[in-house]
């Protein structure tokens, strides 16, 4: 890809929340590239590879680069240690905007893209954190939040205020509850990935147009609870 393709306002997206790794380029807010790794407990040794590799793969310079978005929690202490000072250490060394996107806010936006809900459906993503327990939030369609991020414990009345309405589940915590919810007709499971820099894209480029920046020396993510944490290993950017 030649610069003149890149007239729009180029971001690089960042998501180390959960288990998954994953990195997006997006172009005036449409991804143009995207590379993940699964492995776990791997962030630490695979994101800057990654990084380098989506821009390798694109054909651009980091100096192309118009700002940095990275996943705000909540999410895994590590994982998103790492992300966060990756994406400091990008946009000090670049001199480029930090933008926060929350985890849960851009996997609803995963959710939104990977069902076909109608105006009265919920979005509800989760994050796994440890036995029963999850990280989640409430969402409609226009991907307002109406239930601030909160870590739950679930069980079979978690979610009475929000049914019988239809709601749709989707996430790294959302199979704990298939065997409490399979079988009731209001409850969808989206089972895809939607733990992606790419669905930070619309909601980092939107932040970007409004000049809603984050204080890249000052920045800490929002963890939700209590990890246990390892140090994280980063090495740099090309």
């Amino acid at each position: 890809m030649v610069r003149s393709q890149l007239i729009l306002k180029t971001l690089l997206h960042i998501e180390t929340a959960t288990d998954v790794c994953s990195v997006a380029l997006s172009s005036g807010g449409k991804v143009i590239a995207e590379q993940s790794s699964s492995e776990k407990l791997s962030h630490a040794s695979e994101l800057m590879p990654l990084i380098n590799r989506l821009l390798d793969n694109i054909g651009i310079q980091p100096s192309d680069l118009d700002a940095v978005s990275v996943s705000s929690g909540p999410g895994s202490y590590t994982g998103l240690r790492i992300g966060v000072s990756t994406a400091k250490g990008i946009a000090y060394a670049l001199n480029i905007p930090l933008i926060a996107v929350g985890s849960l806010q851009s996997a609803a936006a995963g959710i939104l893209d990977l069902s076909n809900p109608s105006d009265d459906d919920l979005i509800i993503p989760m994050i796994d954190a440890r036995r029963m327990e999850v990280f989640m939030a409430v969402y409609n369609r226009q991907l307002k939040e109406l239930k601030a991020s909160s870590p739950l414990i679930v069980d079979e009345s978690s979610f009475e205020e929000w049914l019988p309405g239809r709601i749709i589940f989707g996430g790294s915590g959302a199979a704990k509850l298939k065997t409490m919810f399979g079988a009731n007709p209001n409850v969808v499971f989206v089972d895809g990935n939607i733990h992606n820099a790419a669905y930070a894209a619309k909601l980092a480029f939107a932040r970007f147009e409004a000049g809603e920046f984050d204080n890249t020396a000052y920045f800490e993510p929002v963890y939700g609870k209590e990890f246990v944490a390892g140090a994280p290993k980063v090495k740099g950017l090309r």
